[in-house]
């Protein structure tokens, strides 16, 4: 089993590919056939498995979660941090903090338009966690 820890620079909402850093980090284990996971240390961000050919996809995605979590929504008791906070955890807990990929012959088992991507819900920038585990 092998843990990697890193930090990932953030400069607002979007998809940032992390997939050649978790790869980094497999290949750092040694582990030859078993499982990575991804995880992330923060409750307004998240992490997701998506195409990484076609950058609208992305441009969708985001889109489409911001038109479905509103800011500024007059239900939200927790406004003191800004008005993407907490729109920020609700997308947060809506997506996941965590994914897990096959390692298989001490490569990520990821389909061909497949990438591992974190995804920001906060406007400003700021520095993201993640640890990949590796077991095998």
């Amino acid at each position: 089993m092998s843990n990697h820890l890193f930090d990932v620079p953030v400069t607002g909402q979007g998809l940032y590919d992390v997939t050649a850093r978790v790869a980094s980090a497999v290949e750092a284990s040694g582990v030859i056939d078993g499982l990575a996971t991804v995880f992330i240390q923060h409750t307004s961000a998240s992490l997701l498995i998506q195409e990484n050919a076609d950058p609208a996809v992305q441009v969708d995605l985001q889109n489409w979660l911001s038109r479905l979590v509103p800011e500024l929504d007059p239900l939200y008791t927790h406004v003191e941090e800004g008005p993407d906070d907490m729109p920020a955890h609700i997308k947060g807990a809506l997506t996941a903090v965590q994914v897990s990929v096959p390692v298989i012959q001490g490569e990520l088992a990821l389909g061909v338009w497949q990438g591992i991507y974190l995804w920001e819900h906060r406007h400003s920038p700021r520095t993201r966690s993640l640890i990949v585990n590796v077991m095998g």
